[in-house]
Formats: C-alpha cells, sequence, structure tokens
C-alpha cells in the first residue's frame, strides 16, 4: 500500500521543526553573501543584520525544505 505524503508528515508540521535550522542557514549565507560582495565594493552586513533579514527569508526556505523532507519519508516509506 503506497502512502501519501500527507499521511507521514504534514508540510506545516515538518516546517515547524525545520524553521529554526532554514533561518540560521539563510542568515549564514547572507552574511558570507555580503561579505563576497564587499570585494566589489557593496556595503557589508552586520551578522544581527543577517539575522533580522534571515527571518522572513527563512519561511520560503524552510517551505522548500519541508518539501523535500516530505518526499524523502513518502519514498523511505514505500
Amino acid at each position: 500500500m503506497k502512502k501519501r505524503a500527507e499521511d507521514i508528515w504534514p508540510v506545516w508540521k515538518l516546517g515547524l521543526l525545520l524553521y529554526p535550522f532554514a533561518t540560521a542557514a539563510v542568515a549564514v549565507n547572507l552574511f558570507m553573501l555580503a561579505l563576497l560582495g564587499s570585494w566589489i565594493g557593496l556595503g557589508t552586513l552586520s551578522p544581527m543584520s543577517a539575522v533580522w533579514l534571515s527571518l522572513p527569508l527563512g519561511i520560503p526556505a524552510t517551505w522548500a525544505s519541508a518539501l523535500w523532507v516530505q518526499r524523502l519519508l513518502v519514498q523511505a516509506s514505500r
């Protein structure tokens, strides 16, 4: 019997679990991108600014990672 994705874990529950990790990854990537941008004359971004910017930007990253994990869980249950 094939399991549906909704039978494993709903995306919103996975999102609640993954939000801190996805948001931290976004913050690190934003900070590193700002450091690379300083080489070409763009302004730098403080670590706290990167954290504050990552809070809303972490939502789409969380949604994408929750969908990915849900697909992996469905494949593992087959």
